[in-house]
């Protein structure tokens, strides 16, 4: 019984319910039309011999023996009279008619009394009133009343039997309706068990499966959220691991490098003292331009080894960035790209450290114009709105890979070949540390943008309108 579930043992309980009510009002409705038929039936015998005592009077008085044999052979024309005997006073046959009958008999004996005083010239005396005068005897069968009520139980199991099925069928749909929902509901525990967090229950029909399955789900969001943050912790904890194995690795390897390429640069300033040479050598300057670029390499690596820690002040944002775009333009020297600038002029204060600020537009800008190929056009707008500072920053390059979109800001991701895969995570760096946000996405017509969101703490208004991105 243990192991039956819950909708076999309502069928079970339902089926022995339904099976005892039926049981006991088939029983007592048997019996009640048992009764009622055969009183029926006798009460319809019963009034035959008293109509046949009351006719057989007068024939009983007179000693007419033909008349009572036609009294007694109208009667035996009656359904289900097999014989009839009508006796004298002194118990003699004066009427005996019967009919075939193979069947079982009952017989219903009626005295005829004298109803009133009568005398007649032949008697000598008369008779007193209600004395005894004869009898009548009517033999009755019973084979068609007990095939009635055999029938009758018949029907009556039958119609039992149906009502039963039909409430059973009845009791299973209810039953299933009722059991379908947990079902389903342990089906999805199941699953979740099995890590499915995305799995819901469809609520039911009835209030009860549906505030449970409801509930269920809400259980299942919150649990999906508190993984997503326990997730976003793991990871968050993960990454600040990471960056600090690769800051102490960084450092280290830059350290080791900074001296000796600090004593190669002296080497060859005094070479370049000692042994005259013509101001043009080709190896000359190979040597130095790959100093500087092992040194902004090696700046690179000590940026990024050193956590950012911002020295907020009050900074009009919008001020510093026109500053910035306009130092930015002047280290072009000459190439033919457009800073396309459009920044407003009222003022947008936030608090904010404006050197690494200024460090992670110019890395950005930086980006955007090698995107170019150093060439074209690099978009840059800014807005101060519902308390953000938002600056955009599009080039017109090819782009960046779907795939690579999510790790542009990873350390020591890169796709140039002499990138350091540094700068995008310097700026990420920067950006958190301010609170704000950075992304990266491709535009429809071509290029990539990248989009910074800072936290305002106040603006002051002016009747220029701010821009909306």
């Amino acid at each position: 019984m243990r192991r039956l579930g819950i909708h076999v043992r309502l069928l079970l309980a339902a089926l022995a319910l339904i099976s005892a009510t039926t049981s006991a009002l088939g029983y007592m409705g048997i019996n009640i039309a048992h009764q009622f038929v055969q009183s029926r039936f006798e009460k319809r015998i019963q009034f035959l011999a008293r109509y046949l005592a009351l006719n057989s009077e007068l024939g009983i008085l007179i000693g007419q023996k033909g008349m009572l044999t036609g009294l007694a052979e109208n009667l035996l024309a009656e359904k289900d009279v097999v014989k009839v005997v009508i006796l004298g006073e002194a118990d003699e046959v004066l009427a005996d008619v019967s009919k075939e009958n193979s069947g079982q008999t009952s017989v219903v004996e009626r005295p005829v009394r004298l109803k009133r005083a009568r005398g007649f010239p032949w008697h000598t005396t008369a008779k007193p009133e209600n004395q005894v005068i004869g009898k009548v005897r009517i033999y009755y069968s019973t084979e068609d009343i007990n095939r009635l009520l055999s029938i009758m139980k018949e029907r009556f199991l039958w119609l039992s039997m149906g009502l039963a099925a039909l409430c059973m069928l009845m009791f299973y749909f209810i039953s299933r309706s009722l059991v379908a929902p947990v079902s389903r509901l342990a089906d999805a525990t199941r699953q979740v068990a099995d890590g499915d967090l995305s799995l819901r229950v469809e609520p039911g029909s009835l209030p009860e499966t549906r505030e449970l399955a409801l509930a269920f789900n809400a259980m299942l969001d919150s649990l999906a959220r508190s993984r997503r943050a326990l997730e976003a912790a793991h990871l968050k904890m993960l990454r600040q691991e990471t960056l600090a194995q690769m800051g102490k690795f960084s450092m280290m390897i830059a350290h080791e490098v900074k001296n000796p390429l600090g004593i190669i640069k002296s080497s060859l300033d005094i070479l370049k003292a000692d042994i005259p040479a013509p101001e043009e050598n080709t190896m000359v300057l190979y040597i130095e331009d790959e100093i500087r670029r092992l040194n902004r390499l090696i700046e690179d690596f000590l940026s990024f080894a050193r956590p950012a820690v911002p020295s907020f002040r009050n900074t009009d944002m919008n001020a510093m960035l026109r500053d910035h775009v306009e130092r930015f333009e002047l280290q072009l020297n000459g190439l033919p790209v457009e800073i396309m600038s459009h920044i407003p002029q009222s003022p947008c204060y936030a608090e904010a450290d404006p050197d690494l600020l200024m460090r992670v537009v110019g890395n950005v800008l930086k980006n955007a114009v090698e995107a170019n190929g150093q060439r074209g056009t690099v978009k840059l707008k800014a807005a101060c709105r519902n308390g953000t500072w938002a600056v955009e920053i599009a080039d017109q390059g090819p782009g960046i890979e779907t795939a690579h979109i999510e790790k542009v800001f990873e350390p020591f991701f890169t796709t140039r070949a002499k990138g350091t895969g540094l700068g995008l995570a310097f700026v990420y760096q920067v950006i958190s540390a301010h609170a704000g946000r950075i992304r990266a996405e491709n535009l429809p017509e071509g290029g990539a943008r990248f989009s910074i969101e800072l936290p305002v703490n106040r603006t002051i208004p002016s009747t220029e309108e701010t821009e909306v991105l």
